[in-house]
């Protein structure tokens, strides 16, 4: 589904502040749990250094493209503290600065070109950008360019997951759309 098919479904069910505030927790919380299982499930894959399938993106383009920018945002910052909880300060910045840039991606390809990019696109660049994001930062903290070598591998697994993410996206979209407007009516 193009993501304009989805924006325009969208703005028929507005939620009210409550319940945008319920669907900003239960996708919190499903990022939390997708970035967990993805922890251990890349444990036991065979999967370079960096390389993370991104399954929690899921969450963080739907609530991009209903909740706004500032959901996305508070929700990249939930998990960011999430991953310094769990691997260290380190993890948490290189976590925040993949998850800004990502969001940052998809609120504007969703404001620029959601009449002709579908979702799977937009999860393509997201994952681009969550790379980019995350390389910088580790440059920066360490201070050096050397983690710039593994710049091929990440872009040629944003392209693999990022397209995995954006089929998982419109393959649970419909399911979404159908529970979504139920949170407005308690």
């Amino acid at each position: 589904m193009p993501s304009a098919e989805f924006m325009k479904k969208n703005k028929k069910n507005n939620l009210t502040p409550a319940g945008k505030t319920a669907l900003t927790g239960i996708l919190a919380a499903l990022t939390l749990a997708l970035s967990f299982i993805e922890r251990i499930l890349c444990a036991f894959l065979p999967l370079p250094p960096g390389v993370r399938p991104g399954l929690s993106n899921v969450a963080v383009m739907f609530s991009c493209s209903v909740l706004g920018l500032p959901f996305a945002l508070g929700i990249i910052i939930i998990k960011a503290g999430f991953v310094f909880l769990v691997s260290g300060a380190y993890a948490g910045m290189i976590s925040l600065s993949g998850g800004f840039l990502s969001v940052l991606s998809i609120w504007l390809l969703l404001k620029l070109f959601s009449k002709k990019m579908s979702f799977l696109g937009i999860s393509v660049a997201s994952a681009v950008m969550h790379n980019f994001g995350q390389l910088i930062a580790a440059s920066l903290i360490v201070g050096s360019a050397l983690y710039m070598y593994l710049l091929p591998v990440l872009l040629i697994s944003a392209i693999v997951f990022g397209s995995v993410t954006g089929i998982l996206l419109n393959a649970v979209l419909p399911q979404i759309l159908r529970i979504a407007p139920k949170l407005d009516k308690h």
